[in-house]
């Protein structure tokens, strides 16, 4: 995982950042138990402070929970997890409009755009199947 930081924003609000995208993604799948504080601190080249406030975060938004003997786990609510994968999706389509109308485009040009390139670049052959 890429742990590269801004400047301007705090650590420990781009590393909960960072650990959505990696339950959105997959990396941390439901259920699964999340590497310790200071497993986790040392990956990311942060404190282990630091990457307890995150944590302390990402638990009080729901995304993680604690099991008292066993560490913490993503959380399982399949339907937190869909509204995760919406907000995120939204706010990439969300950036992605602002810096093409930056660049002089109209919504419909965009749209077409996009159109244009799911069915060229952004098709990916099926798991097991040649093209």
């Amino acid at each position: 995982m890429a742990w590269n930081y801004k400047p301007g924003v705090p650590i420990y609000q781009q590393i909960v950042s960072i650990m959505k995208a990696g339950i959105a993604s997959g990396t941390y799948p439901a259920g699964s138990r999340v590497p310790t504080v200071r497993e986790m601190a040392l990956e990311a080249g942060v404190n282990p402070n630091t990457m307890q406030r995150a944590f302390a975060e990402m638990e009080r938004e729901g995304y993680f929970y604690s099991v008292r003997t066993s560490g913490r786990y993503v959380t399982e609510d399949t339907e937190k997890l869909k509204d995760l994968r919406k907000s995120l999706s939204q706010a990439h389509i969300g950036e992605l409009f602002r810096q093409l109308r930056g660049l002089g485009m109209k919504d419909e040009e965009i749209l077409t755009a996009v159109r244009e390139w799911t069915e060229t670049e952004g098709r990916e052959p099926a798991a097991g199947r040649k093209e």
